[in-house]
């Protein structure tokens, strides 16, 4: 048995120039179970490091209340009530949480689907360490059978119940796109002009860096180092979604954390999906959300689906590492391999 986990790999990289004249703040942690960047152009040192403390203090306390397996967490006792049936009190920012998530999959047919828990951790990404599980056939097909969607919550008056027990919520595909946009109008609150927040490769700008905007590399999924770059302007974000971030290897197989609905299995037919959204309230939140059910759908679904999710920008890299390009985002990348093939997705 071979297997590989890799816990922690930025799928944007920051491409910062050495700059003189107005200052370079950033700060960074670790939260959401990756690495956190802010950088802040153009602030007093003093204004830059209370607006990045403030947001650092905010992603901490959202992921504590979202984590997925932490048991003291709010979404683990909402999970835990859903499972007996019962009717759970919820807060009002996480109840409104729940329905966006719950439209958004909705446009993406299912294939976005934090009801899928229980699914998440049958494979074994609920946990710090990814190490290869004894895969269970009969109880993936058990889950799959038991079709917890999002459409099986009944969210009012500060309540949540569910139609359906397996439904377990797991908002790791949201909550790092829901943090961006926190990120931006805290920031835009603390006075602050210029800033990239890069939350694990989910990215969103805020200005420019000095004259130009911000520079910033698309990881290629097989090698070291980027593919691409893109020039980021003043409120729009990039998100990707790869498996070469959370996954293990099996006898040979590569299973990642990005799982079909439909059979309860890691997707297997693609690398790496990157989108890139213009300024907008969800914008953040739909360059977490959307690569996703790109991700999972087939060739012939990708553009169905990304035209669903109102995505015009979309960068695919196939298993066998061909890459297909909306004619949108063409127009925006600028590739470093300049031999590099592309085909049309739409």
């Amino acid at each position: 048995m071979r297997w590989l986990a890799r816990q922690l790999s930025l799928t944007v990289l920051l491409l910062l120039g050495a700059c003189a004249g107005p200052p370079l703040y950033q700060a960074q942690s670790y939260v959401f179970g990756t690495l956190v960047d802010i950088t802040i152009y153009g602030a007093p040192e003093a204004q830059a490091r209370a607006a990045a403390d403030a947001v650092l203090k905010d992603f901490q306390t959202l992921h504590q209340r979202l984590h997925a397996w932490q048991p003291d967490s709010e979404l683990s006792q909402l999970n835990r009530a859903l499972a007996r049936g019962e009717t759970a009190p919820v807060e009002a920012d996480l109840a409104d949480m729940l329905k966006e998530a719950s439209q958004l999959s909705a446009r993406a047919g299912g294939l976005f689907n934090p009801a899928i828990g229980g699914l998440i951790r049958q494979w074994g990404f609920q946990r710090d360490e990814y190490t290869p599980v004894d895969i269970d056939p009969v109880r993936v097909d058990a889950l799959v059978a038991a079709a917890p969607r999002m459409s099986d919550l009944h969210i009012e008056s500060g309540s949540i119940r569910s139609d359906n027990p397996a439904v377990q919520l797991d908002l790791g595909g949201y909550a790092k796109g829901l943090a961006l946009d926190r990120a931006l109008r805290q920031l835009r609150q603390a006075g602050i002009q210029h800033a990239l927040v890069n939350i694990g490769g989910n990215v969103i700008a805020l200005g420019q860096h000095g004259e130009r905007p911000w520079n910033v590399g698309i990881q290629h999924p097989r090698q070291p180092g980027a593919m691409a770059t893109v020039a980021l302007q003043d409120g729009w974000a990039i998100g990707t979604s790869g498996d070469y971030q959370r996954y293990f290897e099996l006898d040979g197989q590569r299973y990642c954390h990005l799982i079909d609905p439909r059979s309860g299995y890691p997707a297997q037919h693609t690398q790496a999906v990157t989108v890139l959204i213009p300024p907008g309230p969800q914008a953040g939140t739909l360059s977490d959300v959307a690569s996703k059910p790109i991700f999972i759908a087939t060739q012939q679904q990708r553009a169905q689906v990304a035209q669903a999710m109102q995505v015009q920008h979309v960068l695919v890299v196939d298993e066998h590492g061909q890459r297909f390009v909306s004619r949108a985002m063409a127009a925006r990348l600028n590739w470093l391999d300049k031999h590099a093939k592309t085909q049309l997705l739409f």
